[in-house]
């Protein structure tokens, strides 16, 4: 096996190089009164900045993040990073939890002892998971890719070979939202017989394009054409990310207000934090986050996956999941697609309509996602468990 234990150990360099920066920040203009409208707010920012460099404590962070069971594998020659928390129950099922973009691995530090410890939380250990939540290639502490097509499929490709032939789950559930739910539904075409069950936070945004345009229910009309409206009015980050992010890079990659400003208003705009920010993340999640892009200078890979994507599509129409799908919808995630819309593509046999929580539901309402995600495989588990046992 190829597996190894992995500590985080971010050099005393980088972070007294991270500390210069934020000190010698240069600071644009401003329209007055813009609030959020143009971007993320200069005020705002500012204080974010000098909590970065006057009282964020990286190495207690540090600490936090490596009391969870961290490895690194070689997977085709492909170093991935990934958590590893054993379950605390009779026959805990093993799940891979997929984060997206712009969060990390750190997306799911909240609901890992939920999921693999239900007991400890007031759950029952029967519903007790084996927990993998690796960094996507481009992220964290997985290598970063040096070259083109590193799709979700590719990812797929990987995360199968990782749970199955180095850690020996040869059937196992998935989740995922955002990038990872395109990741957890390309595990589910083309490693069918391997996945117990899949469940998402979201339908991946690619199918918006994917829908015939007849036989379309109300909602599925509504939806698709808010999808239109929103990639007028929120959507250039990722048309720049898909078309040059080369160009983008060069910016984020050197300047760490830079890299906050392009981050911190996706987790305003996309969570149930009412236009403030710090009502759902405190700056500690916000710049724990932050800084694992910054020392891992792992911003450009990031956004160059939108870039593979959009350029690596393939050619064959996608078959319909037949994996036993659970979908959990958070009412302040952006387009949020309907049930019926959503059954085009999946085997849904569960749908949740949650009562807040947005985009970052593991960070948000880690408790409603966690418990979902339980009862979601509650049915599932017995039948998996039994053929494991044969």
């Amino acid at each position: 096996m190829s597996v190894k234990s992995f500590k985080i150990q971010i050099l005393a360099t980088v972070l007294d190089d991270l500390q210069e920066r934020l000190e010698r920040t240069r600071w644009p203009d401003e329209i007055r009164g813009a609030g959020w409208d143009y971007g993320t707010n200069l005020d705002y920012l500012k204080s974010l900045v000098d909590y970065w460099h006057n009282q964020f404590d990286w190495r207690a962070q540090e600490a936090k993040l490596n009391q969870l069971a961290q490895f690194r594998a070689d997977v085709n020659g492909f170093g991935i990073h990934f958590i590893h928390e054993r379950g605390k129950g009779s026959s805990p099922l093993p799940i891979i939890l997929s984060h997206g973009w712009p969060d990390s691995f750190f997306r799911m530090y909240k609901i890992i002892p939920l999921l693999s410890d239900p007991a400890s939380h007031g759950g029952d250990p029967a519903d007790s998971f084996d927990v993998v939540v690796p960094s996507l290639p481009g992220f964290g502490f997985s290598d970063r890719p040096t070259e083109n097509g590193f799709t979700s499929q590719r990812i797929a490709e990987l995360f199968a070979k990782l749970m199955r032939d180095e850690l020996g789950y040869t059937r196992f559930g998935a989740h995922g939202g955002d990038r990872g739910s395109g990741v957890t539904e390309q595990l589910a075409s083309h490693y069918t017989a391997s996945l117990v069950g899949i469940h998402l936070t979201d339908i991946p945004f690619y199918h918006l394009f994917t829908v015939p345009q007849e036989d379309l229910s109300e909602a599925e009309r509504q939806y698709l054409e808010l999808g239109k409206q929103w990639q007028i009015e929120e959507g250039a980050y990722g048309l720049i990310q898909a078309t040059k992010p080369q160009s983008l890079a060069y910016g984020l990659h050197d300047s760490p207000a830079g890299l906050a400003g392009w981050i911190v208003e996706k987790f305003r705009s996309w969570s149930d934090c009412d236009g403030d920010v710090e009502k759902r993340f405190t700056k500690d999640e916000l710049l724990t986050n932050l800084t694992i892009y910054w020392a891992t200078e792992t911003i450009n890979s990031s956004c160059r996956a939108y870039y593979d994507e959009q350029h690596n599509q393939p050619q064959e129409a996608e078959k319909r999941i037949e994996v036993p799908t659970g979908v959990a919808i958070f009412p302040r995630d952006p387009i949020s697609a309907p049930r019926d819309y959503a059954e085009r593509f999946f085997n849904v046999q569960r749908w949740a309509a949650m009562p807040r929580g947005g985009h970052f539901a593991a960070l948000e309402e880690p408790d409603l996602l966690a418990e979902d995600i339980r009862a979601f495989f509650r049915p599932l588990r017995d039948s998996t468990l039994a053929e494991l046992k044969k």
